[in-house]
């Protein structure tokens, strides 16, 4: 018999859902001949690695912050390569 890997593992839950997110979940589940539920996970899925990548991206952000902290605005701009050699300060 073959193990359910962690994604594989579903529960059954109840949810709350907008009413027209539900309708427009339904539509495309029609549109598709899948399951509502197939819908509403792979639209979660998506929205939380859409949220994971965002907190990634701010968290590259705050490293780069702290790690720049105590340079100049010049010494910045030389660094992001906006200041071109020869170019009059």
């Amino acid at each position: 018999m073959k193990r359910q890997t962690r994604s594989e593992v579903k529960r059954r839950t109840t949810l709350t859902l907008p009413s027209d997110a539900l309708a427009q979940a339904g539509r495309i589940a029609r549109g598709r001949k899948v399951n509502l539920s197939v819908v509403v996970a792979e639209a979660l899925s998506e929205g939380l690695r859409a949220h994971a990548a965002t907190e990634r991206s701010r968290q590259v952000l705050e490293s780069y912050r702290q790690a720049f902290t105590g340079f100049s605005a010049d010494e910045l701009a030389i660094l992001d390569g906006v200041m071109l050699a020869g170019e009059p300060e």
